[in-house]
């Protein structure tokens, strides 16, 4: 959600390798996935480290975790993703010819991102990406196709600096729940829910926010409606993976 989230690059393998999904718990591995059609993508996080692999298909949906200073830790602090997991930004992979790009809203506006230049923003201490894949479910797997069409109509229009609905720029999370809700003929697979801006430990609107709004001359928008990568995460209509854990 953040504006600043369009830095820093690292390099990507395209194999063709078995594939192994971590999912349903971010604290162990779990079993091979069987059946997966798409692109196989490994991220070599050390010279000497396991390789982890994981098979993206077109459609996922991409969540992670920045670091941008106290606009994040505020935003995670309201904010709870699938299993306790911490989520500030979110996009959806976009396959085309071989190629994995991620389309996604940022700083300069609704931008479609080479894999690993998104994978490179956000990595713990051993170079690993800080990720996870959410995959639509069997019901709204046919909304794929529908979704990226969609998402294509809006690249290069503005970020949404006001985290207003109803304007036309978009934040990151806006926008996926705007492209399924247009490819699901106006019906929300992502709902929306009222927004805070509140510090859970003490009622107030974070003084990060406050400097913020301050300096669009607006209110904080406290309990406008809105979405976030972490409610998004939660969604039954999804399958969450972590291939890097």
């Amino acid at each position: 959600m953040k504006k600043s989230l369009c830095i820093f690059s690292i390099l990507m393998f395209l194999l063709s390798v078995p594939v192994h999904a971590i999912h349903g718990n971010v604290n162990g591995y779990f079993s091979k996935q069987k059946g997966a059609k798409g692109i196989s993508v490994s991220e070599n996080v050390q010279k000497d480290a396991l390789q982890k692999v994981f098979k993206l298909r077109n459609g996922d949906l991409i969540f992670q975790n920045v670091n941008c200073g106290p606009m994040c830790d505020a935003i995670n602090e309201v904010t709870k993703g699938y299993h306790g997991a911490k989520f500030s930004h979110v996009g959806i992979i976009s396959i085309d010819k071989g190629k994995v790009n991620v389309i996604e809203a940022i700083s300069k506006g609704v931008s479609v991102t080479p894999l690993a230049k998104f994978l490179s923003r956000s990595v713990d201490d051993n170079g690993k990406p800080c990720i996870a894949i959410g995959r639509l479910n069997n019901k709204h797997l046919s909304l794929i196709p529908k979704a990226i069409d969609e998402a294509q109509k809006y690249i290069g229009k503005p970020y949404d600096d006001y985290f207003d609905i109803t304007n036309d720029a978009y934040y990151c999370s806006e926008l996926i729940y705007l492209i399924f809700l247009k490819a699901n003929n106006n019906i929300p697979i992502f709902p929306l829910a009222p927004m805070t801006y509140k510090s859970p430990k003490t009622g107030e609107i974070f003084p990060v926010w406050e400097d913020y709004f301050k300096g669009l001359n607006i209110p904080v928008p406290e309990g406008k409606p809105g979405i976030n990568p972490g409610g998004i995460s939660c969604s039954e209509s999804l399958t969450m993976f972590f291939p890097f854990k």
